[in-house]
C-alpha cells in the first residue's frame, strides 16, 4: 500500500480499537486524525472495498485481519524509527513523533529488518509503548495508569502518552520513563497527586496528567 493517508486511517483504528478490537466510530477517528466525518466517512469506504475493514453506515468500523497486519507493520515501523532517532541521533522523546511519522511509510521490509536487528530488537520506543515483532506480536506488559493508585504507593514510570507538551513538561519535572514515584497525598478538591521522585523530590501532578503517565508496581 503506498497510500500513505490510508496507512494513517489504518493506524488510527488500530490505536483506537485498544486491546479489546472494539469498535471505532467515525467522529472519534475524524477527532483523532483532526480531519472531517464526511472525509473519514469516505475513506472507510475505500478501505473496505480494499477489504482492510469491515464497516457499516452510521456504525462503528473495525480492522479486518489483512487491516490489522498492515495497521500493526505500521505501528511497528514508526516506533522503530523513534527509538533509533533517540538513540542513535539524540532527539529527545518530544521531538520524534512527526518525524517517525515521515519515516513509518518507507516500503522497504528489508531496511525494517536490518534497522530492528542493527538496534538489536528493542521491545518498547522511547515513550515505553511496546515494538512489535516481524510476526506482529507484543510483548504482553502489566501496568495502569498513576492516576489510579492509592496514597503510599510506590511505582516506576513505564509508559507515557505520547504528546510533545506533556512530553516537555514532565522532562522539566523530572519525570522520564523508570522514574520511582510515590504517592505521598492524593488531594480530594481535584485529585491531583504529591508526589516523591526517586525518594527525593516532591512534586504536585494534576489529574489529568497522572492519567497520561502509566506505571508498573
Amino acid at each position: 500500500m503506498k497510500n500513505i493517508s490510508e496507512e494513517n486511517y489504518l493506524k488510527a483504528i488500530f490505536i483506537l480499537s485498544g486491546k479489546n478490537d472494539q469498535e471505532v466510530f467515525t467522529n472519534d477517528l475524524a477527532l483523532y486524525l483532526s480531519n472531517k466525518a464526511a472525509s473519514v466517512t469516505d475513506m472507510l469506504k475505500k478501505l473496505a472495498q480494499k477489504k482492510f475493514v469491515s464497516y457499516k453506515k452510521y456504525s462503528g468500523v473495525t480492522l479486518t485481519e489483512q487491516g490489522k497486519k498492515k495497521a500493526i507493520d505500521i505501528v511497528r515501523k514508526h516506533r522503530l524509527w523513534e527509538f533509533f532517532l533517540v538513540n542513535q541521533l539524540g532527539f529527545t522523546w518530544d521531538e520524534i513523533h512527526e518525524v517517525a511519522e515521515q519515516l513509518e511509510h518507507i516500503q522497504s521490509d528489508l531496511l525494517i529488518e536490518r534497522l530492528d536487528a542493527y538496534l538489536r530488537f528493542p521491545q518498547s520506543d522511547p515513550h515505553g509503548d511496546p515494538i512489535p515483532n516481524r510476526n506482529g506480536k507484543f510483548k504482553q506488559t502489566n501496568s495502569k495508569a498513576l492516576a489510579e493508585l492509592a496514597e503510599r504507593s510506590n511505582a516506576i514510570v513505564f509508559t507515557v502518552t505520547d504528546k510533545p507538551d506533556l512530553l516537555r513538561y514532565l522532562s522539566k519535572i523530572g519525570i522520564a520513563l523508570g522514574t520511582k514515584v510515590k504517592v505521598l497525598e492524593k488531594i480530594p478538591f481535584d485529585n491531583s497527586l504529591l508526589l516523591q521522585l526517586n525518594g527525593k523530590n516532591k512534586i504536585q501532578v494534576s489529574a489529568d496528567i497522572a492519567k497520561h503517565i502509566k506505571v508498573q508496581l
